[in-house]
This record gives structure tokens, C-alpha cells and sequence, in this order.
């Protein structure tokens, strides 16, 4: 997977802020444990709604951990019968991705402790 930046949805870029200020955790790590929890519910069903949120770089959000997260996200999809992502299916999946684990972890996480423990959970 190559990018070098990476926009998520209005929706999900909302409630990075709100989980921000209640956490004080920075989005990409929001994003990173957002990205985990999705991944771990399986692959998607729909797609992000609209790529007119936050922008990241590529660096920010994946680091050198990059390919790593592209086989992940393979691997799940893969795993549910759909078809091999080319790279611009992989960031759209992505993206998707992000924005599912955001709403998870809005519900979810009130503090920053609470961000440990579905960390430890998992």
C-alpha cells in the first residue's frame, strides 16, 4: 500500500475531536487504535461515507508500519470472499476502516484509561 496522504470522513474527523478532547489522546494514535478495532470486526460492509474530513500523512497515520497495515487489511477483506484490493481499493478500505473504529471507539472510550483497557482486551 503507497500513499502519502490520507483524508477520512466529516463524520469521523467530528468525533476525533470529541474523543481528543475527552482522552487527550492525538488523532493519528485515535486513528491507529480506531484502524485495530475495525480490522478486528472483519472486513467491511459499506465504504467510508465521504473523504472531506481530516488529511493525514501518510507518515502521521501509518509510519513505517505502512505495509504491515496494507497486509492486515488484505487479509481481512480476503478472509470475508471479496476480491484482492488493487492500492486505491486498499486506501479506501482504509479509510473505511478508520471511520468504522472511530464509532466504535466513541461509544466506547470516555478516557484515556479506557483506551487501555480495549487495548488490553484485544
Amino acid at each position: 500500500m503507497q500513499y502519502s496522504k490520507l483524508r477520512i470522513s466529516e463524520e469521523a474527523t467530528s468525533r476525533l475531536r470529541s474523543l481528543r478532547q475527552r482522552t487527550g489522546v492525538t488523532p493519528n494514535l485515535l486513528c491507529r487504535a480506531a484502524l485495530f478495532l475495525s480490522l478486528e470486526e472483519g472486513a467491511l460492509t459499506s465504504p467510508a461515507p465521504n473523504d472531506r474530513g481530516q488529511e493525514f500523512n501518510a507518515y502521521t497515520l501509518t509510519g513505517d508500519q505502512t505495509s504491515l497495515i496494507g497486509m492486515l487489511i488484505r487479509f481481512v477483506e480476503l478472509e470475508n470472499g471479496n476480491p484482492d484490493p488493487d492500492n486505491a481499493a486498499l486506501l479506501k478500505l482504509l479509510a473505511g476502516h478508520i471511520h468504522r473504529g472511530i464509532g466504535t471507539l466513541a461509544v466506547r472510550a470516555k478516557t484515556a484509561a479506557d483506551l487501555g483497557r480495549l487495548a488490553a482486551a484485544a
